[in-house]
């Protein structure tokens, strides 16, 4: 082999390790590349993991926020209720104590013989005593206490107390026909209620005998 051929091999061979070199180092760059890519989409993965843990949180703060809301709310609420009540009803059971004076003095008015105001002094005290009984009734509604109507009203459980049936041809069946002691609500509550005679059909058996 001459010194030219010998020359142009050593040429080739050199030409071929450096595309040799170049192919290695491509193949390098793309497996970089490859990994950088791989790296980049794990990263992308925790990133989005992380906005919806995020997300989750908040929403989870904020119904918690509005649950608070609510129960502050409802607890402002029911005091502002508590309150009136305490205002309203604070002394309900004085007024049913004060109940019975009022009854004494209506027992007192009835209990007088209707030509008993034979006298100006007996007059008189009468009269007063009516002015006193106004005076209370006066008073009972300003402190919101009112009688309750009974007399010809149909009875009702809510507000009568039934002390006995009395029988009667000429009223309907379960009208109130007697008031044995009258009843009062307070505001919107029932203070006591009122002690009733409550009409009921003739036993038609009895009214053969």
């Amino acid at each position: 082999m001459n010194k030219k051929n010998k020359a142009k091999l050593n040429k080739e061979d050199e030409l071929e390790k450096n595309n040799s070199d170049i192919i290695n180092s491509e193949n390098e760059n793309l497996e970089q590349n490859s990994t950088v890519a791989n790296d980049t989409d794990a990263d992308n993965e925790k990133q989005n993991e992380l906005e919806e843990n995020l997300r989750d949180e908040i929403e989870q703060l904020r119904d918690e926020k509005l649950r608070l809301l609510a129960d502050m709310e409802n607890l402002r609420k029911r005091s502002d209720r508590d309150r009136m009540d305490s205002i309203r009803y604070g002394n309900i059971n004085f007024a049913r104590d004060i109940l019975s004076l009022g009854d004494n003095l209506s027992r007192a008015l009835d209990a007088i013989p209707k030509d008993a105001e034979k006298t100006e002094t007996i007059t008189n005290l009468i009269n007063g005593l009516r002015m006193v009984q106004r005076e209370f009734t006066s008073i009972l509604k300003k402190h919101g206490i009112k009688k309750i109507e009974a007399l010809n009203q149909r009875f009702d459980h809510n507000f009568h107390q039934a002390m006995m049936e009395i029988e009667s041809e000429e009223v309907e069946e379960g009208i109130v026909i007697q008031e044995i002691q009258s009843g009062y609500n307070m505001h919107d509550r029932l203070l006591r209620p009122s002690m009733v005679g409550v009409a009921k059909k003739p036993n038609k058996d009895e009214k053969k005998k």
